[in-house]
């Protein structure tokens, strides 16, 4: 069998198509294998491995996939501006075969599509005289080859060199089989690729051990040669299942007599209830405003009412009232309005705390109502999808609720005090780190960093800064300035504390570059120390976590099996035999897999001068995972680094001058997107309003 190898997984082509994902794109299974040194041998990584492939197909069916028509006979005009943009971003960059030289076939990469059809579009050609004249491509083909084109409206694809003007007609070209497609999946794409590829813990472990039978290691010439062995059986360890913390609510529901009893919370699987329980600090939203961006015979004034009566009994039941209405409430259509009307909310209703937004889907509108709100006029805005409108479900309202408490300065729940980590006895500051860059076939737009840190004893309540810096840059470039100012905060914020204790998490490195983040940015964090005050050196801990890894825990007895996929309880943790033999390391699986295999997040303590005991260093990682405001479950990784992920994505959105629709839909920017200064770096400013809650959320 052939495989396409994608790093250390191994893919095979399906023998027919059958896990589409639309749009050209389909889903391969393969498996990941690679070796690793851990505590007492050397161990062996076994996993089933799945992505996306550009399907082999004519270049006329990925054209019919990607602009959605259905029969290409229909198509009886040259593509429209919009569609041709659209299908040259799909389609660039790719490799076709050709098929109209009989045996000869050809590769050529894609790197244009070109305005003109096959009829119009012409090139140089030199004649057997040795003169230039120019010849259209549909002539040239039905000259040289004796081929009259199907097709001669539509367009040609660019290939090779720009230098060369090589054309070719859509319809003697074929996409070439195993590319993997490195371009962002669309939510649908998304949706399909989860549905397809998730299983269950127990379906993962069969597939797995499956797999396992079918390699035969002991059969394999190389494996025998070098001397090595290895098991038939997975390998089994001992785990532990650390306790839940305790959190604590505000009030008891909205009776007056128990509204001041404060009520506790505990976990259970990682998941926990609301009702019947108050925000520990719940905002009180006196003048609010509306803006519905979809078409009023789909939201009738009458339905907008009904949601506002429906959101308002469940904020009040949580410690948030929302009272009486809206002091504005319009209708818009145009991503242009948005600017505007902000700027009109801001100047006629000074004491406005909240726009709620209503959203036809996944529109420009979003961004732009985010850059506007976050970074031009300081308002919170909590954006609301129709179908959510048209349908009310309490759970969504509440969720909603759990947002918009903090996007105004509220805080949900916290650790109960007096039995929380023993670090938060002292200030501490909780910082958590991350890098994310634009997608793989993107060399241009730039990389953003983001950094959060805790603002509270608690901590619930966190600030954030961001800063853009060069494509694919791994380390936060300006660490430095960033702690500098988040430390800064802290001291204004907690009345006067300076934090003994700095703990951070940082996301999205990978295990390549520990060395590097290690070096830089425990320097960084040392030096923006220093810059406060001369000889503050608080205590550091470090500590980088994964998700991308491809080991997985597989309960050994049902009966320690949890939710409806079987997977490990929430609170897992194992730091013996497969962890590092030098190193500082552990797994931990802090949240209750609701779809496909729980994947555990690997943490590293890259430098630790606090002296954390290991145990320390477990609960407060696992308790941070409870802190997450936007639901009542444990997250995956510890709040703080999920929160410098959000920053980051929004940052995207905060770059762009104005948000426009493009031919396929998606957002394209003014020139300021890639305009990163000399030094590799840029900041984005947000709003001193913005910039005192967690807009983020």
């Amino acid at each position: 069998m052939t495989y396409t190898p994608v790093g250390r997984s191994f893919f095979s082509a399906p023998a027919q198509s059958t896990n589409p994902l639309g749009g050209g794109r389909e889903v391969w299974f393969g498996f990941h294998q690679s070796v690793k040194p851990c505590q007492w041998k050397t161990l062996l990584n076994i996993d089933v491995s799945a992505t996306a492939f550009y399907k082999r197909q004519s270049v006329i069916d990925f054209l019919c996939e990607v602009l959605d028509i259905r029969d290409i006979n229909e198509q009886c005009k040259p593509l429209t501006d919009a569609q041709r943009i659209k299908f040259m971003k799909e389609i660039k960059g790719l490799k076709i075969v050709i098929n109209h030289c009989g045996n000869i076939k050809r590769k050529y990469k894609v790197i244009n599509v070109t305005r003109r059809p096959a009829q119009l579009q012409c090139f140089p050609l030199q004649t057997d005289l040795g003169q230039i004249i120019n010849c259209t491509v549909a002539k040239y083909f039905l000259d040289k080859y004796k081929m009259k084109l199907k097709y001669t409206h539509l367009q040609c694809l660019q290939v090779g060199f720009e230098q060369n003007h090589t054309y070719l007609p859509l319809e003697v070209c074929e996409i070439l089989q195993g590319q993997r497609c490195l371009r962002k999946l669309s939510d649908s794409q998304t949706s399909m690729m989860i549905k397809t590829t998730a299983r269950s813990a127990p379906e993962r472990e069969l597939e797995i051990d499956a797999l396992r039978e079918r390699v035969d290691f002991d059969k394999d010439e190389y494996v025998q040669e070098f001397g090595l062995k290895v098991s038939d059986k997975m390998l089994e360890v001992i785990g532990r299942i650390l306790p839940p913390p305790k959190l604590q609510y505000g009030g008891c529901g909205i009776n007056p007599t128990f509204s001041r009893i404060k009520q506790q919370a505990t976990p259970h699987q990682g998941v926990w209830d609301m009702r019947g329980k108050q925000f520990f600090r719940g905002i009180e939203i006196q003048v609010w405003a509306i803006a519905c961006f979809t078409n009023q015979r789909v939201v009738h004034e009458e339905t907008l009412r009904n949601f506002v009566i429906q959101l308002q009994k469940v904020s009040n039941e949580s410690g948030m009232p929302i009272f009486g209405h809206p002091c504005f409430c319009k209708y818009a259509t145009s991503v242009d309005q948005v600017e505007p009307m902000f700027q009109y909310l801001k100047s006629s209703f000074p004491n406005l705390q909240l726009v709620l937004v209503i959203l036809p889907g996944k529109t420009p509108i979003y961004a732009e109502i985010k850059r506007v709100g976050d970074t031009i006029v300081g308002l919170a805005t909590q954006g609301i999808q129709v179908k959510n409108v048209l349908k009310v479900n309490v759970q969504t309202l509440s969720n909603i609720c759990l947002k918009i408490n903090v996007k105004l300065g509220g805080i949900n729940n916290i650790l109960v005090p007096h039995i929380r980590p023993e670090v938060f006895k002292e200030p501490i500051i909780v910082l958590g780190g991350s890098v994310t860059h634009p997608s793989a076939c993107d060399s241009k737009k730039p990389s953003i960093a983001a950094v959060v840190g805790s603002m509270d004893a608690h901590p619930s309540l966190y600030a954030a800064t961001v800063r853009v810096q060069a494509n694919r840059e791994e380390l936060i470039k300006e660490l430095s300035s960033m702690v500098k100012e988040l430390m800064i905060m802290f001291y204004k914020n907690t009345g006067g504390f300076k934090p003994n204790r700095i703990i951070m998490y940082r996301d999205a490195a990978s295990e390549g570059q520990f060395q590097r983040v290690l070096y830089h940015e425990l320097m960084a964090i040392r030096e923006a120390c220093l810059n406060l005050e001369e000889d503050y050196k608080p205590g550091i801990t470090l500590i980088a976590l994964q998700k991308r890894h491809h080991t997985r825990m597989f309960c050994m007895e049902t009966k320690d099996q949890s939710g409806r996929s079987k997977n490990v309880p929430a609170g897992t943790i194992v730091d013996t035999v497969i962890t590092h033999p030098t190193d500082f390391d552990f797994y931990l699986c802090s949240h209750q897999g609701i779809q496909g295999t729980s994947r555990p997040t690997h943490y590293f303590v890259l430098w630790d001068d606090n002296r954390l005991s290991a145990d320390q260093l477990h609960h407060l990682t696992y308790q941070l995972c409870h802190t997450y405001v936007r639901c009542t479950r444990a997250v995956s990784i510890p709040a703080p680094a999920y929160y410098a992920h959000l920053v980051a994505f929004r940052a995207r959105y905060h770059m762009c001058e104005k948000e426009q629709e493009s031919g396929n839909g998606s957002m394209t920017s003014g020139s300021s997107y890639n305009s990163i200064p000399s030094n590799g770096v840029r900041s984005i400013v947000v709003h001193a309003n913005s910039k005192k809650v967690m807009y983020f959320a």
